[in-house]
């Protein structure tokens, strides 16, 4: 009979080994950070792309950009992915912008761009 080596890290009594204690939570923990980094990725291409129209429209920088999409995400009370995305669609689709963010960005660019164009169409 040949007697299989001892896993000191196989459950003993029924219960995990002590190094083991604590791995569920653990592995819970990873699933969720992986699930929130791979939603920060997607809103940050959103909004990239959304900086790439304002440049295109208004003729301003990469960071100018950033800044009329993050003022007019506070202006409006609306989350920045949210503004982005409604920028990306409206480019997209050509369907008109919701009030509170059209609002929101026109004044945006009013205080960020200058004379470089004070309205989103």
């Amino acid at each position: 009979m040949t007697s299989q080596p001892n896993n000191p890290l196989r459950p003993r009594n029924g219960r995990p080994h002590p190094a083991m204690a604590g791995r569920e939570e653990y592995v819970a923990r990873m699933e969720e950070e992986v699930a929130q980094l791979r939603q920060a990725v997607a809103s940050h291409a959103s909004v990239d792309q959304a900086i790439g129209v304002l440049i295109c429209l208004h003729q301003i920088s990469p960071d100018t950009g950033f800044t009329v999409l993050r003022t007019a995400s506070q202006l409006a009370n609306t989350k920045l992915h949210t503004v982005a995305d409604a920028v990306t669609t409206w480019a997209r689709t050509h369907q008109p912008l919701p009030e509170p963010i059209k609002e929101a960005l026109g004044e945006a660019l009013r205080l960020h761009a200058g004379n470089q164009g004070t309205s989103i169409d």
